[in-house]
């Protein structure tokens, strides 16, 4: 896509394509703390050197618009989510599936959690200048062993066949969203909080198929249940602090657009 920058008011303005954030860049070597959001360590396993360009280098990378529907999906969840945490009751979702026992947690830090932006989930990383950090959807609680139930909401539109728990988690364009669970997992854990085997994707899929439009998009829901696996992370982090303190950009990765893109302008 191409991206054009913009100021506050909306104006064309140069784009320099770097960033000027210092907090936002890594020297390598330094001792001073490094943030590395969840999205971030995302971009390090689909490609260590559009990642490391852009957290060691300071490249402004061209971002894609905002998905202000999937926006709008989330916030409603989670207006019915903090009704149900006021009530202590479980979601309507969990009780149609008989688990009356997973409510929403109650914390004081509930909201900074859920602020990707300006807080989330936060933990250093062993004894290292690396902060982890993630902003939650929402966390739940299990009544019945006192852990913590990570969930996320998810919003599509694709057809009613894939509106199915195995095809879901099997789809392999979802891998990043199994990933982002087992983070999220991982970070309470290093927050010292109990976590459950199980968390959620609540999965709000837009009706195609509907005759008309008339100002009203149905929805169908999917609760999936997934199995977190966060025994991998540690690795791969440990694999990312030391590409953070190489001096040396990596070479392109095969399957990388954004690489492909950047060789053949090398080639004109």
């Amino acid at each position: 896509m191409i991206d054009l920058k913009r100021n506050s008011k909306g104006e064309l303005v140069a784009a320099k394509g770097y960033r000027v954030r210092s907090n936002t860049i890594y020297k390598p070597g330094q001792k001073d703390d490094f943030k590395i959001s969840r999205s971030k360590f995302e971009d390090f396993l689909k490609c260590i050197r559009c990642f490391y360009l852009d957290r060691v280098k300071g490249l402004d990378r061209p971002q894609g618009p905002p998905f202000k529907l999937n926006e709008a999906t989330d916030t409603l969840f989670k207006k019915e989510f903090d009704k149900c945490r006021e009530e202590k009751k479980p979601h309507r979702i969990f009780k149609d599936q008989k688990l009356n026992h997973i409510i929403p947690f109650q914390h004081k830090d509930i909201e900074k959690w859920r602020d990707s932006l300006h807080a989330g989930l936060s933990a250093r990383y062993k004894e290292t200048n690396i902060i982890l950090s993630g902003g939650i959807d929402d966390a739940l609680i299990n009544t019945k062993n006192n852990k913590i139930v990570v969930v996320d909401y998810k919003s599509q539109a694709k057809k009613k066949e894939a509106l199915n728990t195995r095809v879901y988690l099997d789809d392999v364009f979802h891998q990043s969203y199994k990933n982002q669970l087992d983070f999220y997992a991982y970070l309470f854990t290093l927050m010292n909080f109990p976590v459950d085997d199980t968390g959620y994707f609540i999965v709000c899929n837009a009706d195609k198929d509907q005759d008309d439009f008339k100002k009203i998009m149905k929805f169908d829901e999917l609760l999936v249940p997934y199995k977190w696996v966060n025994n991998w992370i540690p690795n791969k982090i440990d694999e990312m602090i030391k590409l953070l303190n190489s001096k040396s950009v990596p070479d392109y990765t095969s399957y990388c657009k954004n690489c492909a893109y950047d060789k053949q302008t090398k080639n004109l």
